[in-house]
């Protein structure tokens, strides 16, 4: 490291472990070992097993990549190219689209930001009304500190803030029982997860929740089902009771019409000296398509603390802090750049002008972020850049490009692109 470093090294700060099941690591090196574990896995083998919840301290059937995709300390198309290397597209069809679901949501909310908007609003509303209303915040309290009575619900919701992580099929069940059986706002079970979820993601969680409850795919809802449970828990939890008979769809005004996706903005075409921005939303800083821009310095900023008006988990901040200080030291050590962060602020505009200034540059380039709590962080602090003379470049990914316009309906749309996709990302056969 230069020995002017003062990316945050104490590996205390992003402990990530628990006393129930393996440690997610929020290192590049963790995620490569992960992928390289699954990867004999990640044909047939997947196909049959992955909707099994063997529990936390089983996750052999599994990838359980989704926290290194969602910080992009892995990137898709890296685990696209590792898994055509050992299987054949038709064998690993379902790991290969299990891939694409988070491209999917990612880009179903670009068109519909309306989501978003009204997700947040809700969620400020319900927890205003958790401190005025008892009946509410009890029923609340008693989900989310897993005390409802029904035995699988209340393991996931202690696993859930134990781990930072749930097996898809058990977020599933939890979302339908929150919904259905305990009749909660699905907003505030949508909070819980992206504030606890090592890889909470605002599009993949939100639209996940509204999924479960009939608003993603109208009137399409997900119900959980005691013989379901038993099934696929390996009888863990052998036919939970109390579960709500019917999952009637739940209704909302219509979201507005779909809109275009934002444009990524263009990188210079001479050299240009530029401070590096990391955020959460992507930790692998020496893979952007940087064009004529030349790091000089990066910095990192952590928008975690804007998930929720709530309460974050500990897991949760400690994986995000993490990644984003792993892809500072990879920055380092691929462009020998002087680094800074991670660090929290509420006024970006302040730390960035700063960090630029001490760099000596006016442009500052980081990833496209997609819809979230880093974008509204960057949209805030745009026009107070631009008062200061320096330009904010948001960069974004080829698999982006290729994916995200296809997702305008349903999954299935995009699903029949994907060997197209392949190909425009150099992975067809």
């Amino acid at each position: 490291m230069l020995p002017n470093m003062t990316i945050m090294t104490d590996a205390a700060l992003f402990d990530t472990t628990s006393d129930r099941g393996f440690a997610f690591l929020p290192t590049r090196r963790a995620a490569e070992a992960r992928l390289q574990a699954f990867l004999p896995s990640a044909g047939k083998a997947y196909a049959s097993k992955r909707n099994y919840d063997f529990g936390p301290d089983d996750r052999s059937n599994i990838s359980a990549l989704s926290p290194y995709i969602r910080h992009r300390l892995l990137l898709e198309q890296e685990v696209l190219k590792a898994t055509l290397v050992k299987h054949s597209p038709s064998s690993a069809e379902k790991f290969i689209q299990e891939v694409f679901w988070r491209g999917y949501f990612k880009g179903w909310l670009e068109h519909r930001p309306d989501a978003w908007t009204r997700y947040r609003a809700d969620v400020q509303h319900l927890a205003r009304q958790l401190e005025d209303h008892g009946g509410l915040r009890k029923a609340y309290e008693q989900a989310v500190s897993g005390a409802t009575g029904i035995d699988c619900f209340d393991a996931w919701a202690h696993e859930l803030v134990e781990t930072g992580y749930l097996h898809n099929h058990a977020r599933m069940w939890f979302a339908s029982i929150w919904i259905f059986t305990l009749g909660l706002p699905w907003q505030l079970g949508a909070d819980f997860f992206y504030r606890h979820l090592l890889d909470g993601d605002p599009a993949s969680n939100t639209l996940s929740w509204r999924w479960v409850g009939g608003l993603h795919t109208k009137g399409k809802t997900y119900q959980a089902r005691a013989s379901n449970i038993d099934t696929y828990t390996a009888s863990r939890f052998s036919y939970p009771q109390g579960l709500a008979p019917s999952a009637p769809p739940l209704d909302e005004e219509p979201l507005g019409p779909r809109v275009p996706i934002r444009l990524a903005d263009m990188v210079p075409d001479t050299d240009s000296p530029a401070l590096l921005l990391i955020t959460e939303e992507d930790c692998h800083p020496h893979t952007w398509q940087l064009g004529g821009a030349r790091p000089v310095a990066a910095t990192g900023l952590l928008a975690t603390s804007k998930r929720s008006p709530l309460e974050m988990g500990e897991k949760a901040s400690a994986f995000a802090f993490g990644a984003v200080n792993e892809g500072l030291e990879q920055a380092q050590q691929v462009f020998g750049i002087e680094c800074s962060g991670p660090k929290s602020s509420d006024d970006w505009a302040a730390s960035l002008i700063e960090a630029a200034a001490a760099a000596n540059t006016e442009t500052i380039v980081t990833a496209f972020a997609a819809i979230g709590p880093v974008q509204d962080q960057l949209e805030g602090a745009k026009p107070h850049l631009e008062a200061a003379g320096i330009r904010l470049i948001q960069v974004r990914r080829p698999y982006d490009d290729l994916t995200w316009p296809h997702a305008t309906a349903g999954f299935f749309k995009l699903k029949t692109k994907i060997p197209k996709i392949l190909e425009g990302l150099g992975l067809g056969r």
